[in-house]
């Protein structure tokens, strides 16, 4: 008979969903690390900003898709997403929006788009800011980081 292997439960959370998310299918996540990156100018958390129209079904995607290489960077062993939604506005995509917004805050703020953003680098502004306020994304840059 061949010897039984032996089953642990871990003591952390692999995944946890909560309400929040689900509701607003259009919504913006930032993908947050327990340590700060080393930016151009200065030290943030945020390590990837992304939005979705199909809900907490792509920020679960999404947060496993970077995990492997996020959790690879020295001293990280926690990534968590926050969820960032605002009204809808008719014939406006507000979600692409708003993360255009926090995108172009986040290089202002630090000097790059965050380190697993792909694309951002060389994005210009149009007419985020006549939805948002400028300080309003800025601050909420700063507090995530």
């Amino acid at each position: 008979m061949a010897k039984h292997l032996k089953v642990s439960l871990k003591r952390f959370h692999g995944l946890e969903v909560t309400r929040i998310a689900v509701g607003n299918q259009k919504l913006v996540y930032i993908l947050i690390a327990n340590r700060k990156y080393q930016y151009a100018h200065g030290k943030s958390s945020v390590g990837y900003i992304g939005t979705t129209k199909r809900g907490i079904a792509r920020v679960a995607s999404s947060a496993a898709y970077r995990a492997e290489e996020m959790l690879g960077e020295y001293g990280v062993n926690k990534i968590v997403a926050r969820i960032i939604t605002c009204k809808p506005r008719r014939n406006v995509e507000t979600w692409v929006k708003l993360e255009r917004a926090l995108l172009l805050a986040f290089r202002a703020q630090y000097g790059s788009v965050p380190l697993y953003n792909g694309q951002g680098n060389k994005i210009r502004e149009k007419d985020e800011y006549r939805y948002f306020s400028r300080e309003a994304v800025r601050k909420l840059i700063v507090e995530l980081s």
